[in-house]
Order: C-alpha cells, then structure tokens, then sequence
C-alpha cells in the first residue's frame, strides 16, 4: 500500500515507517500537526506531540518527500474517563488530523493508508482509526503492543530524569538509566506515560540528508525536586546532504504528485473545524416488516432474562442471492431487538453462517449497513462466519445467532489498525467481547497480522497462528487460553484431511501445554480449567482458510470471591429425580459422550456427543422393536440429549433459565430435512416441559439447530449423528 506517514518529530513515528516498509509498504507523504503558535513548543494534548515542531519541517529535505502540515485549531472536547472512543466532535483536535489527511488524500488519491507510531495508548490509536475510516483509509500502526525494550527513544521529562544531565543526549547513553528507572519506578521505558518525548535527528529512512543541530535551548519549565520537567528548545538547525544514493524507482517515484514538489512542505489551512462534514458511506437497507410477512422465516430464542441469543434464518428461500436473504434476516432480527427494548448495541456477539463463502464479501456489504459503530455505542459485536450447508438442509442462503445482553457493560476491544500484535478488524466487529467474565472471542484464523494474510505451512501452521493470534488478544484482558479457556470451538475446513485435523489436534494439546507454565499467574483461585473442545467440519472458512479457531475465556472478578470448579470436581453432586429420568437407567457411557467445563456458581459449558456407537446404545435401552424409522431414532435421541443437559445443569445448581444458547449440530448428509428435526427435538422439549415443568413453554424454540459437514468432540471422532453444545451462566 502507499502509505502517508504521521510524522511527530519523535522516534515511535520514524520507526513506525521503517516497520511499514520492512512489511512491503512504500511511504510516499508525509503528515504533521503543529501548534498555532510557532513559539510554543508542548501542547496540553492527549493526541500530539509537539516538541520539536520546528525541526521537522526538514524531514521533507530528509527523505525527499512531500510534509503536508497543519496547525492545530482544536482542543481535546471529548474525553470519558469511562470511554475511550472517539466521534466526530466539533473543535476537538482530532478534526484537525481529519482536515489534514483529507488534503493529502485529496493530492495524492494513490494513497490507501497511514502509519502512526501508537504503541500502547488506546485513546490516540481509536482517534486515528476514527480518521482513518471517515476517509476510507487503513490504519497502520506495527508499534502496537511490541516489546517496549525494542524500540528508540529520546527526551525527557519524568522522574528520575534530569534534563540538566539527560537533555539532549542520545538514547544509546541513556539506555541503561531508563532501564534502571523502570525497575525502581515502573517508568514506562518507551515514554508512553508522558516521561519523555523524543527528536529524530537522523534514521534510515532519511536518505538525502541527516539534520545537525546547532544551538539549543534547555528551558526548564518545573524545578520539582523529585520529577524536574524540561524541555529542549531548538535555535538553530541545518540540514547536511548524505552522499547521493537514490535508485532510478525513487527518482521515477512521484505518486501523483508533482516532481518539484517532492520534499516540498504543504500548510494545509483550507477548511475551519466547524463545517467539517463527511458523507455517511452506510445506506438504510431495511425493509418494510410487513415485507417479512411473504417469507418463511422462523426464529428461536432463549429464556434467559439477561443475556439470551436469538436466531432466524429462511425456509425454503426463493432468494438467489445471500444478500437478499440476509437483509431479510437482519430487518427480522432488528425488529425482535426492537420489540424488547433492544437496539444494536446491546448485542455481544454475533454467528453469521452463510450457504457460500463465494458470497462473503456481498454478505459483508449487508452486514455492515444494519451493525454500525454508530448504532454500537459502546462499541461493535465480535463475530465468526462459517459456511454451512444451508441449501442442503432446505434453508435460504443466510443464517444468523445473536448473543443479546440487556445492559451496557459490555468491553469490546477493537483494534482496526494493522499491527504486528493480532489481525485488525477493519469494519464493525471486534476482536473479543466481554461480558459477566465471559470473554467472547471472535473466530481467529491463522493470519499474520502485519500481512494479514494466511501463513505457509498448511493446517496445522494455521492452527498455531490462530492460537498465536488468540493468546495475544486473551493477555489484553489479562488471561491467557492456556489457563482460562472454557471452550474451543475449531472449525476445519473440508478442505484438510482427517491426518489434518489429527496433527492440529496434537499441535492445539502441544501449544496449549507449552504456554501453560507462562502463564499460572492467570490461575483462578482453584487453579487452570480444562476446557471443553468442539471439532466441526464445514465446508468452506473466510479466505480459504484451513482453520477457524473460536475460543470462550472465564475472565475472573478480583471483586468476587468464590471458587473455581472443574470439570470433575462436582460428580457426586444429587441429581434430583424427575419424570423424565425414567426413561433411562443410568450407565458408564452417560459420561463418556460428554465433556464439561463448570465455574462453580458461575459457568457451566457442555458439549454432548451422539456417535453411531451412542445411538446404538440409547435405541437399545428402550428396545430394538420400537425404533423402526430414522425419525423415531432422532426422537429417542433428542429425548436422551435433554435427559442428560438436564441431569449435568442440575449436579452443577443450574437450571435452564440459566442457558445462554443451545447449539445443535447435524450433518447435512443424513437426509433430513432442518425443519423435520426442528419439529422434532421441540416434541421432545414440549414432552420435558410438561412432565417436569422445568423449561418455560415458549412459542419459540430455545435452540437452534447448524446444519454442518460432521463434528464431534475430537479431530479422531467426528462423526456424530447430533451434537449439542450448551452454555449456562448464572445471573
């Protein structure tokens, strides 16, 4: 991509475009922001730095580019404590980076994205990404979350720094002081707390001349004893040519630009902060409901009070495009969030399953006018999308799970910036949600995240990215999936072969062990929990990829207290006998098609396996005579499912009031159709429900059923008949 530089005059800004070029990134402009008045040096300003303004209008002589500059109108207007976000506020200095990079786009239309030097402040990165996507811009930003310790620095101004002794001075001398002053004080060894700002004299980057400074000023501007603040004034600069070194690609390079204005400086001072207006790129696509009304659409919802899931999807569509189908759904969907209360930006995650990941980007295209970032005020849904066999199974080409809290307490991180810490999520979904300590993940695929594409070596180097990617954004909720992991979710592709999906099950148990002992200090108050596993096969996954990798973290209250329980820890727990239990004695392998994941108090995850071998067994406790029909086979099935969901709910002090969602996997290739087991598993539900009055009678299912290739609850053994995953958390 051609990228514009942000440029501060500071280290973390030069070597952020060093990072953009060593990634294959060609910077073509520079960007800088500057005070009103010349003779100020330091702004009070949350968003720039501003030492050393004078110097950098060199940098255009330096590297033989073109330096738009602005000075800057505004001041910081929005600032929450409790938010970090960013919209477009009038007089707010964030306009005046807007104003700016729309000049600069407007020159140089080649230009596709920016790079700033953000490394750990949430506030300035979100006010770039807000910038970067009014303008249709990507957001680099390769300093995110790296090594502190790898990077340059240079001024000062924090405590343990002397500016009558450190001003001025080059990092390699000052190195192991902030070394030292990060042990004794915890001073950030970058500078991102505002302990010294730095001046770029000279990098690679500066290919034509290197800037020598003549004469400084030392201007102290607090005497404090114990954290002195000064500040390096420049007086007199010039520029030293370097020996002539550029390539016939740099001489040619023009971008658009005029030659003789290459390394020329551009004051951009057209437009005032208080006409600043963008077109909204979004499209009101919402039907009419009475529209709704000449479909066949169903949807299932469940009972929990506070944090429910909703699902719709088609029967039988005439509709041809996924788009078409999608928008139905969504309008469908909107209006039952609508009819609660709800809006957008009370949903925490969003499953979207398509028929054909052909379709995907057309089905992005309505996605993103029904969930925008405006409508999710406290910021956009996570989200995984999978291909199903949605046309298989006698439904439309769109298929859609809601997670539904009714507070805003949700935290969503959101990075949309590229980096090199996990991959961006350029659009309105998020990294990971969380919600009531649960941390909902969006499906991670083995992506490089500088790159962003997928890595060489196959399935199973995707799967170890995809962990990779997973991990890092766990640690910015301070867990880790190696110790608070409650479920894995991994989606394989048809694509990797049953070896395949063995190896990434070796390598998932191998990585999962070896990041394990790094990571105790995560441990909750009973130690690591073992997480339950669910292997789907789909037929197809975002960008062709082998593998999608969807974990759920436990992400612990300091405020509360109580203990953490595993998987085993409440076996012997009394079930309390009901009518429904009559219908099977207990056996050894009741357990053994099950796996559970139990915060005591809190969660209870399961995932219920129903193998051929399990079927067998389940039809023959009643006798072989009654089972004549697949249809009686799946009813006996779906009765021994609810009889054994219960029975794990109840041991653990759960109730289904206390289920979140109810997921169902069948394979699309056992010729039944969605609607004939949906009717059936709700008979069963309908048979529950009235002999122990334990499920309110709904007009609605509280399941909803994922037609899929097989799945299972290991890469050895996917191939059950039904497959019920179950999330419960106590209100």
């Amino acid at each position: 991509m051609k990228v514009v530089g942000l440029v501060s005059g500071g280290k973390d800004s030069c070597f952020a475009m060093m990072k953009c070029l060593e990634y294959g990134h060609e910077v073509v402009a520079l960007a800088n922001l500057l005070p009103a008045n010349d003779s100020v040096d330091e702004l009070d300003s949350y968003m720039y730095q501003t030492v050393g303004h004078q110097i950098v209008v060199s940098y255009a002589n330096c590297m033989g580019l073109p330096l738009f500059r602005r000075k800057i109108q505004g001041s910081t207007r929005q600032l929450k404590r409790h938010d970090l976000s960013y919209n477009k506020t009038t007089g707010d200095e964030v306009e005046d980076m807007y104003i700016l990079l729309k000049e600069v786009k407007k020159q140089i239309p080649s230009i596709t994205a920016v790079s700033s030097g953000a490394i750990a402040s949430d506030y300035q990165r979100l006010r770039v990404e807000n910038v970067c996507s009014r303008l249709g811009l990507v957001s680099l930003a390769y300093l995110w979350k790296l090594d502190q310790s790898l990077l340059l620095q240079q001024m000062v101004a924090a405590i343990g720094l002397d500016p009558s002794k450190h001003l001025g001075k080059e990092m390699s001398h000052l190195w192991p002081h902030l070394l030292k002053l990060n042990e004794l004080y915890g001073s950030n060894i970058c500078g991102e707390g505002g302990e010294y700002e730095t001046l770029t004299l000279d990098c690679p980057l500066f290919k034509y001349a290197r800037i020598v400074l003549d004469e400084f000023q030392l201007v102290l501007h607090d005497s404090n004893s114990i954290a002195p603040v000064g500040i390096l004034h420049p007086l007199a600069f010039h520029c030293e040519d370097k020996l002539p070194s550029a390539s016939v690609s740099d001489a040619n390079r023009t971008n658009g630009f005029c030659p003789e204005n290459m390394g020329s400086v551009i004051d951009v001072q057209t437009e005032s902060l208080e006409i600043v207006e963008e077109k909204s790129h979004t499209s009101d696509v919402a039907l009419d409901l009475a529209q709704l009304e000449n479909h066949k659409l169903y949807i299932s919802k469940t009972t929990k009070e506070n944090t429910f899931s909703i699902s719709c999807w088609l029967q039988d569509s005439t509709k041809v495009s996924v788009s078409d189908d999608l928008k139905i759904i969504l309008t469908k969907i909107e209006s039952q969030l609508n009819e609660a209360g709800f809006s957008w930006e009370n949903v925490v995650y969003i499953h979207l399953y398509i028929s054909d990941m052909n379709m995907f980007s057309i089905a992005n295209e309505t996605y993103v006018n029904f969930i925008t970032q405006e409508k999710c005020r406290f910021g956009v849904p996570s989200r995984s999308t999978i291909e199903v066999p949605l046309l298989q199974v006698g439904l439309g080409n769109a298929y859609v799970e809601v997670l539904v809290a009714n507070d805003q307490s949700k935290k969503v991180l959101h990075v949309q910036s590229i980096s090199s810490w996990a991959p961006s999520c350029i659009g309105p979904y998020s990294q990971a949600t969380l919600h009531k300590e649960i941390l909902h993940m969006a499906g991670q695929l083995g992506l490089d995240p500088p790159t962003m594409s997928l890595c060489d070596g196959g399935p199973v180097s995707e799967l170890e990215q995809a962990l990779i990617n997973s991990e890092a954004i766990a640690k910015s909720f301070n867990c880790s999936i190696s110790t608070s992991a409650i479920l894995f979710v991994i989606y394989c592709s048809k694509s990797t072969s049953p070896l395949d999906r063995i190896s990434m099950q070796e390598k998932h148990n191998e990585i999962l062990n070896q990041i394990k002992p790094l990571n105790l200090k995560y441990n909750h108050l009973s130690g690591v929990l073992n997480p339950v596993f669910l292997y789907v096969l789909v037929p197809d996954l975002p960008k062709r990829a082998f593998v999608e990798v969807k974990p759920v973290l436990f992400v612990e209250d300091d405020t509360d207290t109580e203990e953490v329980v595993n998987d085993h820890d409440m076996s012997d727990q009394k079930h309390e006998v009901n009518p429904f239990d009559s219908c099977f004695q207990p056996e050894k392998w009741h357990d053994e098609c099950l796996q559970k994941c139990v915060v005591h108090g809190r969660i209870c995850a399961a995932v219920l396996s129903i193998t051929t071998e399990i079927a067998d067994k389940i039809c023959s406790s009643v006798g072989d005579n009654l089972i004549v029909t697949a249809e009686k086979k799946l009813e006996q099935i779906a009765k021994f499912c609810l009889y054994r969901l219960d029975k794990v709910l109840s041991q653990n002090y759960f109730s289904w009031d206390d289920v979140m969602n109810l997921r169902i996997y069948f394979p699309a290739s056992s010729n039944i159709s969605h609607e004939t087991l949906s009717l059936i598993i709700q008979s069963k539900f309908d048979e529950f429900s009235e002999k122990t009055k334990k499920v309110k009678t709904c007009e609605e299912p509280v399941f909803n059923i994922v037609p899929v290739i097989t799945a299972g609850s290991s890469a050895t053994s996917m191939d059950d008949i039904i497959t019920c995953e179950l999330f419960a958390r106590k209100s």
